[in-house]
């Protein structure tokens, strides 16, 4: 293909800033990295052990767990190696493999917040109906849908950047992602197409948002007329909204930040901006979900006293 970029190499120039303190960064980014294998992976094994927590609302824990892991590992291995180099170089290959990872994380994040939407609006709204709508069965294939519905697509988003021919291998972020790269195109209305074709992802996992938002309003309705309801609210699906909360936030700040970044914004604090989505939600998830969830916290606390012991 002759219109393949000729480019090997990409220079993550976003390293530029954290000369100074590079020690520093690496020691408190092990640590978090760290955190979020043993937490997320924790949790993984404490659904997957207890029988008693095979049900849709743990198995999209443990999923929502393992996506972390996924995204995390397309980011920290490579970041932290970064900090150790003096050259901030990565393969032509292995910048739209990570572009691939990281984007498939957030996509599928949403995707999996929406199955736990829809879990809690039949669980309150439709209780008769639940486990009949709602079996561990079904919800395996509902995670396995949505977890390979957005490899695909991003499958596609990366192909269309691949063939693109480039005009500079210079990226001026820490990680790779795909309008990064599209931007370095050498001919501007090559890009149409992946613009029309991000403009339609977006808007699928737009509808996701409206979905979730449109489940919660009814649940919300719901609770407002009973106690009971009110009380398995607060239980269950106040954990979700601060997950929903916190990826939202964190997408759309590094959104408007890749699209309309300023130059008067320090650079660190636009690093900080482009990595907060890997590194927020996958740090609070199992916090949220260790201490909220009734069952997972006294799994937990069983498990730690019998240690003791």
């Amino acid at each position: 293909m002759n219109n393949v970029s000729v480019i090997s190499m990409f220079f993550l120039s976003g390293f530029n800033e954290t000369k100074t303190h590079r020690s520093t960064l690496f020691f408190l980014s092990l640590l978090c990295y760290c955190f979020i294998i043993l937490a997320n992976v924790f949790l993984v094994v404490i659904v997957i052990l207890d029988n008693a927590l095979h049900e849709p609302m743990y198995i999209l824990l443990c999923a929502i767990c393992m996506n972390g892991l996924y995204g995390t590992a397309g980011f920290f291995p490579k970041f932290l190696w970064d900090l150790l180099s003096p050259v901030h170089v990565i393969s032509y290959t292995g910048c739209l493999l990570q572009s691939h990872v990281i984007l498939s994380f957030g996509c599928c994040d949403l995707s999996i917040l929406a199955v736990m939407a829809y879990d809690r609006y039949l669980a309150i709204c439709q209780p008769l109906d639940y486990h009949t709508l709602m079996s561990k069965q079904k919800v395996i294939k509902l995670v396995c849908i949505f977890w390979i519905t957005p490899v695909c697509i991003m499958s596609v988003n990366i192909f269309l950047t691949y063939r693109l021919k480039l005009c500079s291998s210079y990226i001026n972020r820490l990680l790779c992602v795909n309008w990064s790269i599209v931007a370095l195109a050498c001919f501007p209305n090559e890009t149409s197409i992946n613009g029309t074709f991000a403009y339609i992802t977006m808007t699928i996992y737009v509808c996701h948002g409206v979905f979730i938002v449109w489940s919660y309003i009814y649940i919300v309705k719901r609770c407002a007329k009973s106690m009971e309801n009110r009380a398995k609210f607060m239980q269950t699906c106040v954990p979700h909204l601060v997950s929903l909360f916190t990826f939202v936030v964190t997408v759309l700040i590094d959104s408007v930040h890749l699209r309309l970044v300023s130059k008067d914004i320090p650079k660190s604090l636009q690093n900080f901006v482009a990595i907060e989505f890997l590194v927020i939600p996958p740090v609070l998830n199992p916090l949220i979900y260790g201490f909220k969830l009734t069952k997972v916290r006294n799994r937990i606390i069983r498990l730690v006293v019998s240690k003791r012991k």
